[in-house]
């Protein structure tokens, strides 16, 4: 799998697009911010709504509003998360697909997208259901704890993909 993750990384590093991206001096830092201004609207919208869950922010709103406000706005920066990253993987492949920083990333990535998803489908589906007994939200607040986790692991992950060995 290592040998074949080589062969792919020196293949698309020879593309004409990653020759492009990487021969313009601006490209990469434009694509760099972007992603990161999309990774804080992401961030920022999913954490909200666990702090609502975890009643220290809009306790005085229903959980469903305060979601209704959030997370729509989720997915349609994912696009733009994927469309940058794409990018930035093409123009430097070597530093993503050889690093497992990387890796631990998307997986992290997966999960909270999950959670994130599986929460919006419940309050979307009912509504209260998340705040109407002991037992239920008990579980929404542990839920929104490793909700948070997963967004802080995924910051650090991404930060921290400058900081490890690639291949």
């Amino acid at each position: 799998m290592d040998a074949a993750l080589r062969e792919f990384s020196r293949w698309l590093e020879a593309t004409s697009l990653s020759h492009t991206i990487q021969a313009a001096g601006w490209v990469i830092p434009a694509l760099q911010t972007i992603h990161i201004l999309s990774v804080a609207v992401v961030f920022s919208s999913a954490v909200l709504v666990d702090f609502r869950i975890l009643r220290l922010f809009e306790r005085d709103l229903p959980l469903r509003e305060v979601a209704l406000r959030f997370l729509p706005s989720i997915w349609p920066v994912l696009v733009i998360l994927l469309v940058t990253g794409g990018l930035l993987i093409v123009a430097e492949p070597r530093r993503s697909l050889l690093n497992s920083t990387f890796y631990l990333k998307m997986v992290l990535l997966v999960a909270a997208i999950a959670l994130t998803a599986a929460l919006q489908g419940s309050i979307a589906a009912a509504p209260a259901f998340w705040e109407k007994e002991k037992g239920r939200r008990t579980a929404s607040k542990a839920l929104a704890m490793v909700s948070i986790v997963l967004w802080c692991g995924i910051l650090f992950a991404g930060r921290f993909i400058a900081y490890t060995q690639a291949g």
